[in-house]
């Protein structure tokens, strides 16, 4: 293709430089493209125009247009001796790696790697993973008006509101960072609750309440229209395993409670409404 451009080039740049151009081309212009040449005075003595340009040629065709093919196409195996890679495909003659796989990690008969390396630690299959969240994050949209703190907050508005992620494995753990913002009552219900923040929410008149759900029951009080959406009713909430008991107060309401449940001690129960 070069072949064939490059005299019709060289042909035209050839018949206007025997006129005595005002400013020559580059002969650089002959090997990548030969772009219109201005001149700083195009007119000649007699008032006429000497050129005005050249129409510029490219080395580049559209039947020189391809795919973009790999440099390195895939190896091709069994395919006769002419490739290298026929009769046997390069695994040689006879024996087990030859003729199939292997077990995995076999090693010949000597003790393998995961026999020869000790082992480490452990996973322990109960531990639990709870989203943490601050006060101070909730004192900010309470003062944004995106939570309300007349009703009983919980883990849906928690998400609904942005305070937590949506991917939330256990639970919620409500921190004490920025414990001193919060000035006024407030309830709440999450999984976990360090020591500060309930000292905190309790000093300013409000109340923590510590819940239990399942992974189910938690599916349910986050995302009910899925629940709606498959056509199933809600689950009815899971009482906490003798293990947790201890690190709860009670069992998650289902659907999303707004009233705060009262706590009341051993000393003063609740009294039953008059008949």
């Amino acid at each position: 293709m070069i072949r064939r451009i490059l005299p019709s080039i060289s042909s035209v740049s050839s018949h206007f430089l025997k006129t005595k151009p005002i400013c020559s081309p580059s002969p650089l212009h002959h090997f990548h493209s030969l772009q219109s040449l201005q001149c700083s005075n195009p007119i000649n003595k007699n008032g006429s125009l000497w050129f005005q340009g050249i129409r510029s040629y490219s080395l580049l065709s559209l039947n020189d247009l391809r795919d973009n093919v790999p440099r390195k196409q895939k190896t091709r195996k069994g395919r006769g001796i002419g490739s290298g890679k026929g009769k046997t495909a390069g695994r040689g003659h006879k024996g087990q790696k030859a003729r199939g796989n292997g077990k995995l990690g076999f090693e010949g008969g000597q003790t393998p790697m995961r026999r020869r390396l000790p082992k480490r630690g452990f996973k322990n299959p109960f531990s639990l993973t709870f989203q943490p969240v601050g006060l101070r994050k909730i004192a900010k949209l309470i003062n944004a008006g995106k939570i309300d703190s007349h009703e009983l907050i919980t883990m849906k508005t928690l998400k609904d509101a942005g305070a937590i992620g949506k991917q939330i494995e256990d639970g919620v753990r409500l921190m004490g960072r920025g414990a001193e913002q919060i000035k006024w009552p407030i309830h709440l219900e999450v999984s976990r609750v360090t020591v500060r923040a309930k000292e905190a929410v309790e000093t300013a008149g409000g109340s923590v309440r510590r819940v239990h759900y399942n992974k189910l029951g938690l599916r349910a009080l986050l995302k009910p229209e899925w629940f709606e959406k498959k056509g199933r009713l809600l689950p009815k909430p899971a009482r906490p395993p003798p293990k947790l008991k201890d690190k709860v107060d009670s069992i998650g309401r289902l659907p999303a409670p707004t009233k705060p449940i009262q706590f009341f001690t051993e000393e003063e129960p609740a009294t039953s409404p008059a008949l």
